[in-house]
C-alpha cells in the first residue's frame, strides 16, 4: 500500500511566510504544530461547478474524504508558485492554467498547523487525476452545500469553502 513519505522536508515558516527552519513531514504531522506552507487550488469549470478530489485511503490526513481539487505541501527550497504548478501537474495532469490568489490564512487541526495559500482557476479541458488521488469530479455548488457537515468533505475544505463564500 502507498503511504506518505514521512522524511520529506518542509520549510517551517512564520505567519508571513518567512522561512525559520525545516522539519520532516512526520514532524509536521505528529501534533507538533510546526507551521508549514501548503498550496490549494480550487478548480471551477465555466458552468460554475467546483472540482473536488477524493483522498485515497492510504493518506495520513483525512483518508477517504472529498477535498480541494489540489492541495499540497511546499517543499523545502520551493516557492509557492513552483509548488502550485508542481502539485497541479502531479495531481490533475494540468500544465496550462492561470491561478488567482484568493487568500492566505493559518489552518490548525489536532495534528498540524498550515499556512495556506488558496488559489482558484477556471478550467474546461481534460482533468486526469493521478494515482495520488482516488479520482475526482465536478460538483454543483448546491450539492456541496447540501453535504457540508455530514462527514463527506475534509474539515479544511469545508472551512475554506465557507471562508471564501463559494
Amino acid at each position: 500500500m502507498k503511504k506518505d513519505n514521512n522524511e520529506e522536508m518542509f520549510p517551517i515558516v512564520d505567519e508571513q511566510g518567512n522561512i525559520l527552519s525545516a522539519a520532516t513531514r512526520g514532524e509536521c504531522h505528529n501534533g507538533s504544530k510546526l507551521l508549514h506552507p501548503v498550496v490549494h487550488l480550487h478548480v471551477f469549470n465555466s458552468q460554475g461547478e467546483i472540482y473536488l478530489q477524493k483522498r485515497p485511503d492510504w493518506k495520513d490526513i483525512q483518508p477517504g474524504k472529498w477535498d480541494t481539487a489540489v492541495g499540497g505541501h511546499v517543499d523545502l527550497g520551493e516557492s509557492v508558485e513552483m509548488a502550485l504548478k508542481r502539485e497541479v501537474q502531479e495531481e490533475l495532469g494540468i500544465t496550462n492554467f492561470t491561478p488567482e490568489l484568493l487568500t492566505t490564512y493559518v489552518f490548525e487541526s489536532e495534528r498540524e498547523k498550515e499556512l495556506v495559500f488558496a488559489h482558484k482557476t477556471v478550467y474546461d479541458d481534460t482533468i486526469a487525476p493521478s494515482d495520488e488521488l482516488d479520482g475526482g469530479r465536478f460538483w454543483p455548488l448546491d450539492e456541496v452545500r447540501a453535504h457540508i457537515g455530514k462527514g463527506v468533505f475534509t474539515p479544511n475544505f469545508e472551512s475554506e469553502f465557507k471562508k471564501l463564500g463559494f
